[in-house]
């Protein structure tokens, strides 16, 4: 009798060894946004779109076990489920990777300013992160600090379980002359400051760095070597230098694309940002199809410069877009304040009615196309900037849509929106596909995205190294919150 007691104390502690493993893997304070933490699932009768740009694979099974694929195959063949696991069937979804965001950040456009009020950016602590993570972005490069120490704690805080999010990737505060557009941020004094600038950042941890419209070339030069130096990359929001000029100086990436290129402003002078000149210039005069736009392409491509997709922050300058029925969400989820500025911004624009903004966002769509077409790296993020209304995560899906409304595939733009940010951060063997032996960040969508890309909306699961996230309770949490924190 001892010894059968003795074995069902052993059972027993095996029994509750096992629930332990199990609550270990999510820690207390993530809890209430997962629903699945199993250490090892089996994803059953699921389409999967792979990233890769390939066509999606029916009746799949994956296998994850301590937040790897270890097993993608048909779920018609009969090949034993791992030890434990748990099985989900999930007939009729569609599992694609986690997104991987390349121009985001963690602050949002302060509401209001009023008539002399100076422009600020209020960071989202806590909305930001959540919502990226509830609209399948799983890894996030910022692209831009407001607040770098905060965007720093906030990749600490998030890599230790402490906070949900997606794998941050930070870049430092822009780097360019900024006093007049954004007082938040240190103004260039010459050259030498920028590589300073580069050196200070770099040592408090960030991993990249964005030149900004004024920056002078020698700036961008200098900026552009100290942070090679350290084997980092640089990215640009561009003005005072085109982006011929920009590949030259050995620039790794361009941000929004052609729209914002000022070299085709025929009265462009050196070194002297002329945004608003060339802005309606693009519009009225540059042809993608022209040689001088098709040569500067091609000096890109062979330069290796990628161009990250931002479609989403110039389609709400468009008058009218996007459809009212696509913004309820971020009705939900913005600051009443932050709800009221973005109507009241959008109600002028459709008053306006300034057909010039749809001519250039077409035209930027072309221009991804033709960039595509060379064998340019064409990245995608959703820049939750301008006077709002593009919020983290579903300015993300929403870019995913205007790619393909630009011509691309729903399988391309998929790959534009993963693999393809995965490659330039040179983390592919990790993430931006589903393979075996990478981190199991992936997406549960209900419907078939390669079909109906408005599908990409409909998140049922999140996992992000195996643990499955709940979008409805993360983006629950953040109601009314964007604008305020």
């Amino acid at each position: 009798m001892a010894v059968l007691n003795g074995r069902r104390l052993a059972a027993a502690l095996v029994l509750w060894g096992a629930v332990q493993v199990c609550s270990a893997q999510t820690p207390a304070t993530l809890k209430p946004y997962v629903s699945e933490d199993a250490p090892v699932l089996v994803l059953m009768h699921v389409r999967v779109i792979d990233g890769t740009g390939a066509a999606a694979a029916e009746d799949q099974r994956i296998d994850i076990e301590g937040g790897k694929i270890t097993r993608v195959q048909s779920a018609k063949l009969r090949n034993a489920y791992p030890p434990n696991a748990k099985i989900l069937d999930l007939a009729g979804k569609t599992v694609i990777p986690g997104l991987v965001g390349m121009h985001e950040h963690l602050f949002y456009t302060g509401p209001e300013r009023g008539k002399d009020g100076l422009p600020f950016w209020i960071e989202m602590i806590d909305s930001g992160p959540r919502l990226y993570l509830a609209s399948g972005v799983t890894t996030a490069r910022t692209a831009g600090s407001m607040e770098p120490y905060t965007d720093l704690s906030l990749k600490k805080l998030i890599d230790k379980g402490e906070k949900p999010g997606p794998k941050l990737r930070i870049t430092g505060p822009y780097i360019g002359d900024l006093l007049s557009i954004a007082p938040q941020l240190h103004t260039l004094d010459d050259a030498v400051d920028a590589g300073r600038t580069v050196d200070y950042w770099a040592a408090e941890g960030v991993t990249s760095f964005k030149a900004y419209m004024g920056i002078k070339p020698d700036e961008l030069k200098v900026a552009v070597e100290h942070a090679h130096a350290k084997g980092l990359k640089m990215t640009g929001h561009l003005c005072a230098v085109g982006f011929r000029e920009a590949a030259a100086l050995g620039i790794d990436n361009l941000e929004h694309g052609i729209v914002v290129d000022t070299e085709f402003l025929p009265t462009k002078k050196p070194g002297i940002c002329p945004a608003k000149d060339a802005a309606e210039d693009f519009a009225k005069n540059v042809d993608i199809e022209s040689a001088p736009v098709q040569d500067m392409i091609r000096d890109l491509v062979s330069h290796h410069v990628a161009v990250t997709s931002t479609l989403a922050v110039f389609e709400i300058t468009v008058p009218n877009r996007p459809a009212m029925r696509k913004m309820q969400r971020a009705k939900d989820a913005l600051s009443p304040q932050g709800w009221s500025t973005y109507l009241r911004v959008r109600s002028g624009i459709a008053e306006e009615n300034n057909p010039l903004s749809a001519i250039s966002l077409k035209k930027e769509m072309q221009f991804e196309r033709a960039f595509v077409k060379a064998g340019g790296l064409l990245m995608a993020g959703c820049d939750p900037t301008s006077f709002g209304g593009v919020l983290p995560g579903f300015g993300d899906q929403r870019g995913l849509e205007l790619l393909v409304e630009a011509g691309f595939s729903p399988l391309e733009a998929i790959h534009i929106a993963t693999q393809n940010g995965a490659v330039y951060l040179g983390e592919s063997d990790q993430i931006g596909s589903i393979a075996v032996g990478k981190a199991a960040d992936l997406v549960v969508i209900a419907g078939n995205p390669a079909q109906n890309i408005e599908d990409i909306e409909n998140v049922q699961l999140v996992f992000k190294d195996g643990v499955g996230f709940d979008p409805a309770k993360l983006t629950q949490s953040v109601q009314g919150l964007v604008g305020l924190r």
